[in-house]
C-alpha cells in the first residue's frame, strides 16, 4: 500500500492512473484514508505472523467498532449509517491489508447485523445491534452446510415447534467467526405442520445456548488470519422471541449474501491493488543484468496489465456503489462485480508473484498471502460458476441451475 500522495489527474500516477480519487467526495476520501491508516498501523505490521500462525486477533473487533466500521452501512441503533460507496471503500482498504480483516467486517455487518436490522423485531434490534456495532458482541452467519453450499435451499438443518419454543438440529460449515461469536444467525427449514407450509426461518442463537458447539476447521492454507468453524446444533431450544419475524423464505439469507457480495467486489480490488503495488515497487528495486527488471519489456507488460485490471476493478466497484446508493443496484449486477473483480484479482496476484520470483512465495511480501486468500474468495459467497449462471439467466431469461 503506497504512502505516496495521489498526483493530479492525467499525470499517469502509477498508484491511481485514472485519477479515481477525484471521483470521491471529501467525506468518502476522509473515511477511506482513516481505514487505510488503521490498516497500516494495526494490520500490516503483524499480518504475516498472523497468517503464518493461523491467528486472528479478536481484540480488533472493538477497535473496528470504535472506528464505526461494524454495520457501518446500516442506519440507527449505533451504526454509522454511511453510504454504500464509503462501506465499499472501507472493504477495499481492509482487504488491501488482508482478506481476513475484510471478512470479519463483512460477516459482522452484512451477514450478522443486517438480517437483524432488516428482518428483526424492534426489540431484537435494540437488544443486539448497538452492542454488535461496538464490537462488544461478535456475530456469525450459519447458512452453508457440509452437503449444501451452492444450493442453500437444500439445507438439512431443521427447526421444529415445541410448544412456544423452537428446537434446532443441524450442522453448518465454513462459518467465519464461528468459534469466537457471541451470537449466530442460523437459517433452518421449518416443518410443514408449523402453519407455514414448510419454509425457512432465521434465528438469533446465543452461542452459549445448550446444544450449540463450534469447532474450528484446522490446516487451512487460505484465509489463515481468519477464524473458520463448523457449527453443530444438537436440540438447541430457543424461544420464539429469537426467531426473525420478518422473513420466512430463502429471500432472507440470499439478501444477506447480496450485501456481503457487494463488500467482496470492493475488497477483491483492494487485494489486487496491494499485489500490483508490491510488484511495481519490487521491479524498480530488483536489479538483474545491471538494470532494474522494471526496465524490461516483459516486466512492463505485466505491470501494465496489472495496473489496467486494478483500475477497471475499482471503477466497476465505484459504479456499482453509486447505483446502490441510488437504489438501482440489482443482484445480478452484484454477481457481475463479484465474479469479475475476484477473478481479475486472482490474475493480478499470480502475475505479481511471477514478477517477484522466488521472493513472491515468502510472507515478507503480501502477494502469496493474497493469492492464497483469493482462492477462497473466488469460491465463497457464491462460486464463480454460480455467478456466471446468474448472469446467464439475467441475459437469456433461462434458468440453468435445474
Amino acid at each position: 500500500m503506497s504512502d505516496k500522495e495521489p498526483q493530479p489527474f492525467g499525470t499517469g500516477d502509477p498508484y491511481d492512473f485514472l485519477g479515481i480519487d477525484t471521483l470521491l467526495d471529501d467525506e468518502e476520501r476522509m473515511l477511506r484514508d482513516t481505514v487505510r491508516q488503521f490498516v497500516r498501523d494495526r494490520i500490516l505490521p503483524e499480518i504475516a505472523d498472523w497468517f503464518d500462525q493461523g491467528y486472528f486477533p479478536v481484540d480488533l473487533a472493538k477497535e473496528m467498532g470504535a472506528l464505526g466500521l461494524l454495520g457501518m452501512h446500516l442506519k440507527g441503533y449505533g451504526c454509522a449509517g454511511t453510504n454504500a460507496v464509503s462501506y465499499g471503500l472501507a472493504c477495499l482498504e481492509l482487504e488491501a491489508g488482508d482478506s481476513g480483516a475484510r471478512s470479519f467486517v463483512s460477516v459482522q455487518g452484512s451477514l450478522a447485523m443486517f438480517p437483524i436490522w432488516k428482518f428483526g423485531s424492534e426489540e431484537q434490534k435494540q437488544e443486539w445491534l448497538p452492542r454488535m456495532a461496538t464490537g462488544e458482541v461478535i456475530g456469525c452467519f450459519g447458512l452453508t452446510e457440509p452437503d449444501s453450499g451452492s444450493d442453500p435451499a437444500s439445507m438439512r438443518t431443521r427447526a421444529r415447534r415445541d410448544g412456544s419454543d423452537w428446537i434446532l438440529n443441524g450442522t453448518k460449515m465454513w462459518i467465519t467467526n464461528g468459534s469466537v461469536a457471541d451470537v449466530a444467525i442460523i437459517w433452518a427449514r421449518t416443518d410443514p405442520d408449523d402453519n407455514d407450509g414448510g419454509s425457512y426461518a432465521g434465528f438469533i442463537v446465543p452461542t452459549d445456548t445448550k446444544g450449540f458447539t463450534a469447532n474450528d476447521i484446522p490446516k487451512k492454507l487460505s484465509l489463515r488470519a481468519s477464524i473458520t468453524s463448523e457449527l453443530v446444533l444438537d436440540d438447541v431450544r430457543l424461544p420464539d422471541s429469537l426467531r426473525l419475524p420478518g422473513v420466512n423464505s430463502m429471500r432472507g439469507p440470499l439478501s444477506c449474501l447480496n450485501e456481503a457480495r457487494y463488500g467482496i467486489l470492493w475488497g477483491a480490488a483492494g487485494a489486487a491493488r496491494s499485489c500490483y503495488e508490491a510488484a511495481l515497487d519490487y521491479s524498480k528495486e530488483r536489479v538483474q543484468f545491471e538494470r532494474p527488471i522494471a526496465s524490461f519489456q516483459l516486466t512492463q507488460r505485466k505491470l501494465v496489465e496489472m495496473m489496467v485490471r486494478v483500475n477497471k476493478s475499482i471503477l466497476l466497484a465505484l459504479h456499482l456503489g453509486r447505483r446502490k446508493d441510488r437504489g438501482q443496484l440489482t443482484s445480478a449486477q452484484v454477481s457481475f462485480g463479484k465474479m469479475d473483480n475476484v477473478r481479475e484479482a486472482l490474475w493480478v496476484a499470480r502475475e505479481a508473484r511471477s514478477v517477484l520470483g522466488a521472493n513472491g512465495i515468502t510472507l515478507e511480501y503480501p502477494v502469496i498471502r493474497h493469492m492464497n486468500n483469493l482462492e477462497s474468495v473466488y469460491t465463497y459467497e457464491g462460486t464463480n460458476e454460480v455467478h456466471t449462471l446468474v448472469l446467464g439467466q439475467a441475459i437469456t431469461g433461462l434458468n440453468a441451475f435445474r
